[in-house]
């Protein structure tokens, strides 16, 4: 990472449509993590950091800063990673980028998601109000008051929190001069790529009003109300956030992905996201298209009869690791262990008695264990 770019983090193929995700002030990257993994499946997801936030330079814009300026920044990493056109999501000040880019920059923009932000952030003056007190006392008492702003009573993210401490308190003003300076009204009518408005009905710092006037001016706009989530909704709510942001950049809703934790547990396949690498990536994006999204959504058979099938066929190759994987699966599906017991005793007939063996070894195991979490 040079100096004059922005950090960030590239994750799924290289080969897979790209997608930038911008943050909202006070927040790093981080803010993405519940949703930015399961994009990955789809698409290259490039997130990056604000000036002086997580692992972005401070003097990457300084005093009077405008988010023509941070859209540029966005621009010139798109450029040194070879990326000409990409989709695009922010949050608020995040969000305010990707408005800037649809309107100033339409030939670089395929698609653009706007979550918990606006075309206006109330007038200059309370931005250069906390401008001022940062510059003057630091990011404590602006940082202090972060779960108010963010989130609903009771809930917090302790990690973005964190992230609010940490900012550069310069850099952080800057962005806050961006935002003082920031009201795109009037070109609003002029955004001609695919636009979707995401608003956190409890979200104070952007009401769902400032999302509806976006809606209400761009042509063809989207507008989806997140009930329960606040400012920061792909923490609070991100499940909700990836169902509107899948629909919208992929003409999905990720069935394939939500069928593949219906039957295998999140527990597990939030571990295969986590080990995702650039070099697994079009594997994953494999499995979750082909097998989970048309294979097993295929309505010809039940998921009753299709784990009777993968459980034949994983003892016949031996493949215990994933055989114990989809006997939970089984389990799931509705099938009894003595209809477990059942299938495996069917495969000593036809695959084998050592093949049946080891198979029932391994039920057995998993069984077991599915009885202890159980009581």
């Amino acid at each position: 990472m040079t100096d004059n770019l922005p950090h960030h983090r590239a994750e799924g193929a290289a080969t897979a449509p790209p997608l930038f995700l911008g943050s909202s002030l006070g927040t790093s990257y981080a803010l993405w993590d519940k949703v930015a993994p399961e994009l990955s499946a789809d698409h290259r997801v490039i997130r990056w950091d604000l000036p002086g936030h997580g692992g972005s330079a401070p003097n990457l814009i300084g005093p009077g800063a405008t988010v023509a300026d941070l859209a540029g920044l966005v621009l010139a990493l798109a450029d040194s990673l070879g990326v000409e056109r990409f989709a695009y999501a922010g949050v608020s000040l995040g969000g305010a980028v990707g408005l800037h880019l649809a309107v100033h920059h339409p030939e670089r923009i395929s698609s653009l998601a706007v979550v918990c932000s606006s075309a206006h952030f109330n007038g200059a003056r309370p931005w250069e109000e906390r401008a001022a007190l940062v510059r003057r006392e630091g990011l404590a008492p602006v940082a202090a008051t972060a779960d108010a702003r963010w989130f609903t009573d009771g809930f917090t993210v302790p990690r973005l929190v964190q992230d609010h401490r940490d900012a550069d308190p310069a850099a952080y003003a800057a962005c806050c001069d961006a935002l003082a300076a920031f009201d795109i009204r009037d070109r609003l009518p002029s955004i001609t790529v695919p636009t979707l408005l995401i608003a956190g009905r409890k979200d104070a710092a952007t009401p769902p009003a400032h999302l509806r006037e976006i809606a209400d001016s761009v042509p063809g706009a989207a507008l989806v109300e997140i009930p329960g989530a606040a400012h920061l909704a792909p923490a609070q709510c991100p499940k909700a956030v990836l169902t509107a942001l899948r629909a919208h950049f992929s003409g999905t809703s990720g069935f394939g992905m939500e069928v593949r934790r219906e039957v295998l547990g999140d527990a597990h396949v939030d571990r295969a996201q986590a080990r995702q690498t650039p070099f697994t990536a079009r594997f994953q994006d494999f499995i979750s298209r082909c097998a989970w999204g048309e294979v097993w959504t295929d309505r010809t058979l039940s998921r009753r009869e299709r784990s009777m099938i993968t459980l034949t066929a994983l003892v016949a190759q031996g493949h215990h690791d994933e055989l114990a994987m989809h006997v939970r699966a089984a389990r799931h599906n509705g099938l009894t262990p003595e209809e477990i017991g059942a299938v495996l005793l069917q495969t000593a007939v036809y695959c084998g008695v050592p093949a049946a063996n080891s198979a029932f070894a391994v039920a057995q195991r998993v069984l077991a264990e599915e009885d202890s979490v159980g009581g």
